[in-house]
C-alpha cells in the first residue's frame, strides 16, 4: 500500500485541512499519515481561532513518520508560522521526498489574507521550489508573482494570463503549476503548467452548491494521492478533478453556513450506504 503524508492544520468541523487530506487518501486507497502544523477552531460559518503546533512538535512528528515509514507522496497545506515553513521545507530536503504537493494557503478565496507579508516571502522562496506541485488559487497566483517581482504588472483576469503566470511561476520554482480558475467568468477553468512548460486545460463543471468547504485541500491530497500511485503529472490532475468534481456533488448540506465536501461520496453510494 503506497503512503501518503499530509502536512497542514487541522479543522475541528472536518471539512477542510487534515481531516479531510485523510478521507481523502482513504478514498483512494493509500495509507494516510499526517503532521498537523496548527489548531482551527472553526466551522461552516467561519473561522474563531487558530493557534499553530509547536516547533518542537512540529519537528518530533516529521521525525517520527521517517525514522519508521517510508513515505510515497506529501500534501503541504496550511503552514502559518515562519520557522515552521522553514522546518517543512529542511525536511523535504533531509529526506529527499519525491510527489511533493504544495496548497500554498496564503490568501482565501475570497481574498483575505491567512498569513503575513513575511511568512509569504518564505514560503515563496524558501518552500515552494522544493514542490513537486503548487496548487495556488487566483488570489495566491497573484500573491506569488508579486513575491517573485514586486515589478511584475501582470494582473490575473483570464485564462490566458494563468498560462503566462504558470510560466512565470514554473521558471522561479523549477516545478509543475496548478492555477485554479474555478471564479473566472471568461473560462472557469484550472490550468496546469508543467516545468517542461506543457499547458493542460481543466474546465470546471458548474454545481450549483455552495457547500465547497474543502475544496483545495481536497483536490490537492488527491493529486497527492494519484502521484504515489504512480500517474504522471497530467494524469494525476485530471483523475483529481474527476475527484473533487465528484466530491463536490456529493456535498453534504450540513451546519448554517458552507457545508463540506465529500470524499467518500462515491463509495458510499457504491456500497449503498446512501441514496443516489
Amino acid at each position: 500500500m503506497k503512503k501518503v503524508l499530509t502536512i497542514a492544520g487541522s479543522d475541528s468541523s472536518g471539512g477542510a485541512g487534515i481531516q479531510t487530506d485523510l478521507k481523502t487518501f482513504a478514498a483512494y486507497g493509500v495509507y494516510g499519515m499526517s503532521v498537523i502544523t496548527a489548531i482551527t477552531a472553526q466551522n461552516t460559518i467561519g473561522v474563531l481561532g487558530v493557534e499553530s503546533v509547536s516547533e518542537k512538535m512540529v519537528r518530533e512528528q516529521i521525525r517520527a513518520i521517517f525514522d519508521d515509514i517510508e513515505v510515497d507522496a506529501i500534501k503541504v497545506g496550511m503552514l502559518s508560522d515562519i520557522n515552521i515553513i522553514k522546518i517543512v521545507a529542511d525536511a523535504i530536503s533531509v529526506y529527499r521526498v519525491n510527489n511533493v504537493v504544495v496548497d500554498p494557503v496564503m490568501i482565501s478565496t475570497s481574498g483575505f489574507d491567512l498569513i503575513n507579508s513575511q511568512a509569504k516571502s518564505v514560503l515563496v522562496n524558501e518552500l515552494l521550489p522544493k514542490a513537486n506541485l503548487i496548487t495556488p488559487n487566483l488570489s495566491e497566483a497573484q500573491c506569488i508573482l508579486y513575491q517573485i517581482d514586486k515589478n511584475n504588472k501582470l494582473k490575473i483576469s483570464n485564462s490566458k494570463d494563468m498560462v503566462d503566470a504558470g510560466k512565470i511561476i514554473s521558471d522561479f520554482t523549477k516545478n509543475h503549476v496548478l492555477i485554479k480558475g474555478g471564479h473566472l467568468e471568461d473560462r472557469p477553468c484550472d490550468v496546469l503548467v508543467t516545468k517542461d512548460k506543457e499547458v493542460f486545460f481543466y474546465d470546471n463543471e458548474r454545481i450549483n452548491t455552495k457547500n465547497t468547504h474543502g475544496t483545495g485541500c481536497t483536490l490537492s491530497s488527491a493529486i497527492a494521492s494519484n502521484l504515489a500511485l504512480g500517474y504522471p503529472i497530467e494524469k494525476a490532475v485530471a483523475n483529481a478533478k474527476k475527484f473533487i468534481t465528484d466530491a463536490i456533488r456529493n456535498s453534504l448540506d450540513i451546519g448554517h453556513g458552507c457545508g463540506p465536501t465529500n470524499p467518500m461520496g462515491e463509495i458510499y453510494k457504491e456500497l449503498k450506504m446512501i441514496d443516489k
